[in-house]
């Protein structure tokens, strides 16, 4: 581009307005800036590889050079965070975060304490503020996992829990239950 007016100052610090109406400015440390014809969109290019993007509707870019880490900070308060191993957090002005993993694994962290995970395969993870935790399978099983037992309910009505004690019991949907002790011995067995 072609140069209007270049200015150095007593700082080392030098400006040249371009004719496209560009401001360039060059600091002694090798940091500049570079103001778009707009007067709105700023770019700095920082001595350490760093660059700050500062756009029309005030949304932020800054990439930071060392980590290879794009943050984008949006004008509704939105931050998105890219990682060079393909990880994406998004942190919301509500203090939610979603997480999207290199897998492609989305994980939600809710302001209430729970989180939600989805992993590729459509299985779903959730966990609740006491550590309860729901996991619901492609295969249309669900298991239940608290600190007391374990339940996994199966498609078809069955459901087997399992309890701390390492008690098993099964509840079919015939309406037989079928209680194990810790060693897998059959203590109750109601067979209809």
């Amino acid at each position: 581009e072609e140069i209007q007016r270049e200015t150095a100052y007593p700082d080392g610090k030098v400006e040249k307005v371009l004719k496209n109406g560009c401001h360039l400015i060059f600091f002694p440390n090798g940091t500049w800036k570079k103001v778009g014809s707009d007067g709105k969109t700023v770019t700095i290019t920082f001595f350490n590889g760093d660059v700050k993007q500062i756009m029309p509707d005030q949304t932020v870019i800054y990439y930071y050079a060392d980590a290879k880490t794009t943050h984008t900070t949006y004008s509704d308060g939105l931050e998105v965070l890219q990682f060079s191993n393909g990880q994406i957090e998004k942190h919301y002005p509500d203090g939610k975060k979603e997480i999207t993993f290199p897998d492609q694994t989305i994980k939600n962290l809710f302001i209430d304490g729970q989180e939600e995970s989805i992993f590729p395969d459509g299985t779903i993870v959730r966990v609740q503020r006491d550590g309860s935790k729901t996991i619901e399978f492609n295969n249309g099983q669900r298991e239940l996992h608290t600190s007391q037992f374990k339940r996994r309910e199966y498609p078809d009505g069955t459901v087997k829990t399992v309890y701390m004690n390492g008690q098993q019991e099964t509840k079919y949907v015939s309406g037989r239950i079928r209680i194990k002790d810790k060693d897998g011995n059959i203590i109750m067995d109601t067979k209809l």
